[in-house]
């Protein structure tokens, strides 16, 4: 861990039950006058919290495609938006939050996205941006990217700025209620996930430890019944950690299979990844003589006992993801013959570069294997 760094979040953040009602109005009416609405595929679930919008732009099929980046955007041009709320899974944020970015700037959104645009930073500031999540696993609402869906080229990538960070998160647990138990299970293990590898990760410092220490004892808590407070708390937690210390292989694995088989859910995916890539970094790190405490650290918040070892929380993980019903990654039609194209594919993204170790190829495909 570095003892120089720094930590950025939204701008406001508003947490509690209740909260979307009685804040979204008046945080509103602070940023601007002319609003577009993004939501998820039932947008008349949200209307009632933002009756004045402009528009409302509708983001449905799962992960924001660059084209639905590119028609928000000129909608949000086309209406006169000057400030864009999103409210809804990790999906509408995602798109909320690039169209708020890409409404403002000129060109298109290729110049700006990584690996397959060129990455250029914007020029100017987004369009004022309120999240408001209404499913618990993301942390979008606190981060500084947009991952969008390059249907084209088989994998997902990010718009990133600083400049993205929301100007108000408001997160109220009483949203998630009637979410289908099978998107509130991936949801809170992609919440886990990302407490987990943010701890672990090679980019980790204190003000990011302290967020991922106290996500992981709500996620601990509240995972097992899926308890919206907790579940909610951890996300929000969780999306802080890692924007500012990063992600890890489980992640690097979900832009690459996100990409090639749509059908496969990310936080499905997460789920399935993360035992398999927390015994690989234990493996890895092992054998080159490296600590493990970290791992430690997470063990002993994950089940409570002060002496529990990195080996006895890769257990809590596995049989927590195993009682709430994950599914492996064959079920939603990952092919596992192509897993030299999905370990080539991880091994270059961006998640990557937090994970503790080096996983060379052999150790990748074996996780994939697993999973």
């Amino acid at each position: 861990m570095s003892p120089s760094f720094e930590f950025s979040t939204a701008a406001r953040v508003v947490f509690g039950a209740g909260k979307a009602a009685a804040e979204l109005p008046g945080a509103i009416r602070s940023l601007g006058a002319r609003l577009l609405l993004v939501t998820g595929s039932e947008p008349s679930r949200w209307r009632a919290l933002a009756p004045d919008a402009a528009e409302v732009f509708a983001v449905r099929g799962g992960e924001p495609a660059i084209d639905v980046a590119r028609e928000g955007a000129s909608l949000a041009r086309a209406c006169g938006a000057d400030v864009v709320v999103a409210m809804g899974g990790g999906s509408a944020i995602d798109a909320g939050k690039a169209i708020a970015a890409l409404a403002a700037n000129p060109g298109d959104v290729l110049d700006y996205v990584e690996v397959i645009g060129a990455g250029r930073a914007l020029e100017r500031r987004p369009l004022p941006f309120i999240a408001v999540p209404t499913t618990f696993g993301t942390g979008a609402e606190v981060t500084r990217n947009a991952v969008l869906t390059a249907r084209e080229h088989g994998v997902k990538v990010s718009l990133r700025s600083a400049w993205m960070l929301p100007a108000v998160a408001i997160v109220d647990p009483e949203l998630g209620r009637g979410v289908p138990r099978e998107v509130a299970v991936y949801t809170g293990l992609d919440a886990l996930t990302q407490l987990i590898e943010p701890l672990v990760s090679s980019r980790a410092n204190a003000m990011s430890d302290m967020v991922a220490r106290a996500g992981l004892e709500a996620a601990a808590a509240a995972l097992p019944s899926l308890e919206l407070e907790g579940m909610a708390r951890a996300s929000l937690l969780g999306g802080m950690a890692l924007a500012n210390a990063g992600l890890g292989a489980v992640h690097a694995f979900a832009a690459a299979i996100g990409g090639m088989f749509p059908r496969a859910p990310h936080g499905a995916i997460c789920a399935a990844l993360l035992t398999p890539c927390l015994e690989a970094n234990l493996v890895a790190m092992r054998a080159a003589g490296r600590s493990v405490e970290r791992f430690n650290a997470a063990a002993r918040l994950l089940t409570g006992r002060p002496a529990a070892t990195a080996d006895e929380g890769v257990a809590w993980v596995r049989n927590t993801v195993e009682a709430l019903g994950a599914r492996p990654l064959r079920d939603y039609g990952v092919d596992a013959s192509r897993a030299t194209e999905i370990v080539n594919k991880a091994q270059r993204a961006s998640s990557m570069k937090g994970n503790p170790v080096a996983l060379t190829d052999r150790a990748m495909r074996e996780a994939l294997g697993a999973a």
